[in-house]
């Protein structure tokens, strides 16, 4: 659970931002922001002014709510007659997380609050979050460590024969049973995924909505992502990119198995997929800027002759090769083009240059880091080597 003392080094960050942009507080709405500074993600709304003492209004489950938060101010959600007395009169400017927030509830507390200006505060909320503290970074750890060994009995279920679905549905069993959650939060409007995916060469070229290098056919049109009924083919690589989540924070990991050999240009893109994921992770210092670095990645793609394949297949690829991670699979930074955004010491990035290769495969690598001084700091222990069955 979270404690009283990160929950208040959090909301001292906010409220030092709020003051600085002239913001009077910021009021949440999101589930998981109303976590990450209350620790409870009971059905709430959170208010924190830019001075003073927040307060946490909860529907339900009350009793559950006043027992996890760390907001000494915990009450029962007030009536639409009362909420506005709930707020200082001097209070003008209000934030909102305008980036996930529904227009019926954005109206709601409009209409509650009449006359108050309601600001975008979705920046300000994400690179706070970006910023982990050292708490957060060992629950991270907790979740390489535990997503690490459900990877390490992969040897032991993978059979050739099996459909991608069932690779999947063994290693989401096992990682169940390690405690894992599941719940895999994304802020990004119309993204979605349910844990991971296994992915062979059968599915390898499928395309679709997930912004990521790798889609997967899924099992129907209504769930056109991840592993499907196809049958896994020999000498052929398999991807499987799963996360961990482990008291609501999140890790992403990918490992390539193969049953049997592997064809000597995938071999070479696993290599160049190696040292593009060695390359960033030196450069994982703060002050480096975001798009160079991913700039850089695609640079030694294609000086590897592998540009057409870098981070999807040709015609579909993805336009970064690190995202964020955290609470939510989507955090800031992210190793993008047009992300001309410095690092900072603290933040955690999943790094994951890939290569598909439609009717071939896929192929590459994707592990976890820390930004600290020292470059990237690797937050799971688990080998990068291809696993031959």
């Amino acid at each position: 659970m979270l404690t009283r003392q990160e929950s208040q080094q959090r909301i001292s960050r906010l409220q030092e931002a709020l003051r600085a942009n002239g913001i009077d507080g910021a009021l949440f709405i999101h589930p998981i922001d109303v976590y990450y500074f209350s620790g409870t993600r009971q059905n709430s709304t959170l208010w924190v002014p830019a001075a003073g003492e927040p307060r946490l209004w909860v529907r339900k489950s009350l009793a559950r709510g006043q027992q996890e938060s760390c907001i000494e101010d915990t009450r029962p959600f007030p009536s639409s007659k009362e909420f506005p007395a709930q707020f200082e009169e001097g209070v003008r400017s209000i934030g909102f997380t305008f980036d996930v927030a529904p227009v019926q509830q954005f109206n709601y507390y409009q209409k509650l609050l009449p006359g108050r200006d309601f600001v975008d505060v979705s920046a300000i909320n994400r690179e706070i979050r970006s910023v982990k503290s050292p708490w957060e970074l060992e629950q991270i750890r907790y979740c390489g460590k535990q997503l690490s060994g459900v990877f390490r009995q992969v040897p032991e279920f993978l059979k050739p024969g099996m459909r991608e679905v069932d690779l999947a549905a063994e290693f989401e069993y096992r990682l169940r049973k390690a405690g894992g959650e599941g719940y895999v939060r994304m802020r990004a409007f119309n993204q979605e995924l349910f844990q991971g995916l296994a992915v062979s060469s059968a599915t390898a070229g499928a395309t679709g909505f997930f912004d990521g290098a790798v889609t997967g056919e899924g099992m129907s049109s209504a769930s056109p992502h991840g592993a499907s009924a196809a049958l896994i083919p020999v000498n052929a690589p398999i991807l499987i990119d799963y996360t961990g989540v482990f008291n609501g924070y999140i890790i992403d990991m990918t490992r390539f198995f193969v049953i049997g050999t592997l064809a000597p240009e995938l071999e070479h893109a696993f290599r160049t997929a190696l040292a593009i994921q060695g390359y960033l992770a030196e450069q994982l210092k703060p002050g480096a800027i975001c798009e160079e670095l991913f700039l850089k990645a695609a640079e030694m793609a294609q000086q590897a002759g592998l540009a057409e394949h870098f981070m999807g297949a040709p015609g579909e690829n993805a336009k970064f090769v690190g995202h964020g991670v955290g609470l939510e699979l989507d955090e800031f930074p992210v190793l993008a083009q047009g992300f001309k955004v410095a690092l900072q010491a603290g933040q955690t990035l999943a790094i994951e240059p890939k290569f598909v290769f439609p009717g071939q495969g896929v192929i590459g690598i994707e592990n976890t880091f820390a930004v600290s001084d020292e470059g990237g700091v690797r937050l799971s222990d688990l080998p990068d080597d291809i696993v031959y069955l």
